[in-house]
């Protein structure tokens, strides 16, 4: 583990960089990647984002402003990635051991990288790029600001969740005062969906079950489901919060199918539950209110293991 001045004297000593992204990207891989390559263009260097799958049109307006360029790059850096599992392809076989820096906010961090740091107590890997901007004598504008307060609003669940810190806010009032659209990019976020997410969501609340005294609930999503309501990667963002909405549920789970197979697992939890605990069963992690990991299995295998082990967790606590 390396400082963080240390990290930004290391990206002053290169030049050409590629920024990686997470697959089934969100606010705040993408936040970071774009942040960061906007910073490192403004200082001179040549800087591009990569990422192994689609940025829906959702996000696009977070690569306002960045130059788009193709090179052979130098230095590999990947931003809110916990694994190299995260990769996905082709990213995983092309950079998966030759990452030189991550930046990372997971506790969950696995260390692949040859040089990481890593903050579990920042709300958002975009806060610590906020810091490490300033390192490198990037000054602040709107399209910057707006990249990062993406990735605080999103992975804060528009700062409800208990992962938001005092210093939260204030990076948050900072970037506001550039000028960034913060209520645009809220609405955008949170309160604007498209026909297709509204079908999929009361499909996907048709598959409710219940478990352990009605603390655990867990959803499903088919590609049958995805198919016929011709929801896009963008339409999947809140699917996975839909079973820790109902009360007195303490563990949510969100049992995705994947295209190329196997069942992505999305857990959102309660305090005193520790999501990434029940996930790290199953090779994954992530932190306390949100975890994630991949099953091979069939649907309903995938959700007994998973809601077993849940059962199993809040046994342990007494709850």
């Amino acid at each position: 583990m390396i400082r963080l001045n240390e990290a930004a004297d290391f990206l002053l000593a290169k030049d050409r960089f590629v920024i990686l992204s997470h697959n089934y990207p969100d606010g705040d891989t993408l936040g970071s990647s774009t942040a960061l390559c906007r910073g490192l263009q403004k200082l001179g260097k040549h800087a591009m984002i990569r990422c192994s799958d689609e940025i829906g049109a959702k996000y696009r307006y977070l690569f306002e402003g960045v130059t788009p360029e193709d090179f052979t790059p130098e230095t590999v850096v990947a931003v809110d990635i916990a694994d190299t599992a995260l990769f996905g392809e082709p990213l995983l076989s092309l950079y998966g051991e030759k990452v030189d820096l991550c930046i990372d906010h997971h506790p969950s961090n696995t260390g692949y990288a040859a040089r990481s740091y890593v903050d579990p107590k920042a709300a958002a890997t975009c806060e610590i790029i906020f810091d490490l901007l300033r390192l490198l004598g990037v000054e602040l504008d709107v399209f910057l600001a707006a990249s990062l307060y993406t990735g605080i609003t999103t992975d804060t669940g528009g700062f409800k969740y208990t992962n938001v810190t005092p210093r939260t806010y204030r990076i948050a009032a900072d970037l506001v005062e550039t000028g960034c659209d913060a209520p645009g990019i809220n609405r955008s976020m949170f309160d604007t969906k498209s026909r297709a997410h509204m079908e999929l969501e009361r499909r996907v609340m048709d598959t409710m079950e219940y478990s352990h005294n009605d603390r655990i609930a867990v959803v499903s999503v088919t590609q049958q489901m995805i198919r016929e309501t011709g929801a896009t990667e963008d339409d999947m963002d809140g699917i996975s919060s839909i079973p820790r909405q109902v009360e007195d549920v303490l563990v949510g789970i969100t049992v995705r199918e994947r295209a190329e197979g196997g069942y992505k697992i999305s857990l959102r939890a309660q305090r005193p539950v520790n999501a990434s605990e029940i996930c790290a069963k199953f090779g994954g992690g992530g932190h306390p209110g949100a975890a994630g990991c991949t099953l091979q299995t069939t649907l309903e295998e995938a959700k007994a293991q998973v809601v077993a082990a849940a059962s199993a967790y809040l046994k342990q606590l007494n709850l």
